[in-house]
């Protein structure tokens, strides 16, 4: 199994590249559509504090907010106008493909080809809105909570803050379209990437000065995490590529005369058909009692406190409760995203079939098989990546990143081999059309 960076440099080369004046004007495009996202989170909503509310978060930032500022490029801790990022519009198309498995109108029109998949967007981003709203609402009723943050705090303040929030994630919601249309890869996923990989500077030096001053880790510590975060980063490309390929034969057809030998494929499934939905997700769901609590204030009830107290990140309830979420939003998502019985009617209507089993059900419930043990690995897998920056900091410090693990190191690794994947064909596109043009060109001389 090769790496993304050798299948990459044995199909293109760097002149291949130099020719390629369409993936340069994609490339720039993306990166400046990134700059525009880097100036937002740099831009503060009205009417805060900063130095109040830079004390407030400092003593939050093991909760909620310091969730979101991973995943937001610091703007949490700026409070920006993309405080939220894209996370709302994440959220909510989980909750679409999980509506989608399970209402059948939903199904329908999913089913439907293009026309459903752009109402189902149009769905998503209705939702998105909703989601987007209720977390701007109650982080401005967080904020307002706390003594000095707040300016003038009120209906005024609540109103335009729920607005700009909102404002701001449909913004980078267009933007990554924008990306995914006219730039290289996944607009989305792009926007999260850099907003983690923002941060991933100041958080190294953050660690090297802990260590030059012997403040909460030591230097021997700082080699070890070096150490242990490039195994990590190799391991989860080795996962993230490795794929058990069903081999499917197609019968033998008379074309004419003469019968032509029956092909072979393969049904490629992967270790981890979920992605990282899983993570997210579970962490989501793990921080409604701290959003909760944060929304109603010091007025909040004894059982939410209580709630709030046991599931706080570093705690052994919480981690145990985030690796039950993850495993069980593995096998669920991952039912979802790829229904067996769909793909055996698919092989069946065109003739393929898995040596030794009949097409139909039992096709379907072979493949069921192989990916029920694969979806167990890879649940396993995520679990380990996801937990063990928790079990890290809350055996020996908090100080520890949590870029060496998790949802973050996830999300790197899998938007930079898919951004490699798309960059590559790219390139092939170009080769081809190069090819294409020089060909007609020669039957026009002749």
């Amino acid at each position: 199994m090769t790496s993304a960076a050798e299948q990459f440099a044995s199909n293109i080369n760097l002149a291949s590249f130099a020719k390629a004046e369409e993936l340069k004007k994609r490339l720039l495009f993306t990166l400046g559509a990134l700059i525009v996202y880097r100036l937002g989170t740099f831009v503060p909503i009205p009417g805060i504090d900063p130095v109040a509310f830079s004390q407030g978060f400092q003593s939050q930032q093991g909760g909620l907010l310091g969730t979101l500022n991973i995943f937001a490029g610091g703007a949490v801790e700026r409070m920006a106008i993309f405080a939220l990022n894209i996370m709302p519009y994440i959220s909510a198309s989980i909750i679409m493909q999980l509506m989608s498995a399970v209402i059948p109108s939903l199904e329908a029109i999913k089913k439907e080809g293009e026309q459903g998949r752009r109402q189902i967007n149009q769905y998503t981003r209705y939702l998105t809105v909703f989601l987007a709203t209720m977390q701007g609402y109650f982080i401005a009723v967080s904020l307002m909570g706390q003594a000095g943050t707040v300016i003038n705090p009120g209906p005024y303040f609540l109103a335009t803050t729920t607005i700009t929030l909102v404002g701001g994630v449909m913004f980078l919601l267009w933007l990554g379209e924008q990306i995914t249309a006219r730039g290289v890869g996944n607009g989305v996923s792009l926007i999260i990437f850099a907003g983690i990989v923002a941060e991933l500077p100041r958080a190294i030096a953050g660690l090297l000065d802990q260590g030059r001053t012997g403040a909460g880790i030591g230097g021997g510590a700082i080699l070890i995490i070096a150490a242990l975060a490039l195994a990590l980063i190799a391991f989860v490309v080795f996962m993230e590529r490795s794929q058990r390929r069903i081999l499917v034969q197609y019968p033998r057809r008379q074309v004419g005369q003469r019968m032509t030998q029956g092909e072979k494929s393969h049904l490629p499934l992967k270790l981890n058909v979920s992605g990282v939905i899983p993570p997210i997700f579970a962490s989501s769901l793990l921080l409604l009692p701290a959003t909760a609590a944060g929304a109603v204030g010091e007025g909040s009830p004894e059982w939410l406190q209580t709630l709030t107290y046991f599931f706080a990140p570093g705690r052994p309830s919480y981690i145990a409760l985030y690796a039950a979420l993850i495993i069980g939003f593995t096998f669920i998502y991952t039912s979802v995203v790829f229904n067996v019985e769909d793909v055996a009617d698919n092989l069946k209507k065109y003739g393929g079939f898995v040596q030794g089993y009949r097409p139909g059900a039992r096709t379907a419930e072979y493949l069921d098989y192989v990916l029920t043990r694969l979806t167990a690995i890879g649940a396993l897998y995520l679990t380990f990546v996801c937990i063990l920056p928790e079990v890290l900091k809350a055996s020996y410090s908090q100080s520890i990143p949590v870029y060496i693990g998790g949802t973050s190191l996830l999300i790197v690794v899998s938007v930079t081999l898919d951004t490699v994947s798309q960059i590559q064909g790219h390139l092939v596109a170009q080769q081809y059309e190069s090819l294409i043009k020089k060909s007609k060109l020669r039957g026009g001389r002749r």
